[in-house]
């Protein structure tokens, strides 16, 4: 009876690369679905007698492999695991599920995929637009630091102002 971190080694030469076969129309990316990646592993987990149980406790999503083979009172599993969000409503919570069990499950086997689809799990900042003198907001802004209605770390705030910033500077100092 192999161990089940024999079954494992075992289980990751047979994988290959997981098949992405669904489209992200919102980013254009190609990404693998939770049931594909189910449907490939399946036979592969009965072959080596592991069970696959993706529950969700204490607010975790987890993935454990279970050995069934193992005989004896401790269960020989391993596992990983991924805290869910606690600030989202249910839909987002839902899609954050599913996302966490393909990932929990990817990292657990270390399956070969790239993260093309995790761009909505990032908050990009806005880019501030860029300030050029006597272009767009440019004699508003001035105007605004001579009269002292805002200083320079307000414009910092709303604008990109490497190109002008010792002009701006002068114009305060006059």
């Amino acid at each position: 009876m192999k161990g089940i971190y024999n079954k494992l080694f075992s289980l990751q030469s047979e994988i290959g690369k997981i098949s992405k076969d669904q489209t992200n129309p919102f980013y254009k990316s190609k990404y693998f679905d939770i049931n594909s990646l189910l449907s490939q592993l399946q036979p592969l987990l009965k072959k080596h007698k592991l069970l696959l149980i993706q529950p969700i406790t204490d607010n975790y999503v987890r993935s454990v492999l279970i050995d069934v083979e193992h005989k004896g009172e401790l269960m020989s599993s391993v596992e990983s695991s991924i805290e869910l969000p606690t600030d989202l409503d249910a839909q987002k919570i839902g899609g954050a599920i599913t996302f966490y069990r393909r990932y929990s499950l990817t990292s657990l086997l270390a399956l070969e995929a790239e993260d093309d689809d995790g761009n909505s799990t990032v908050r990009q900042k806005p880019k501030k637009p860029n300030l050029y003198e006597n272009v767009g907001k440019w004699n508003e802004v001035v105007e605004a630091l001579q009269k002292g209605t805002v200083d320079l770390d307000y414009v910092k705030s709303k604008f990109n102002i490497s190109k002008v910033e010792n002009k701006l500077k002068s114009i305060i100092n006059k």
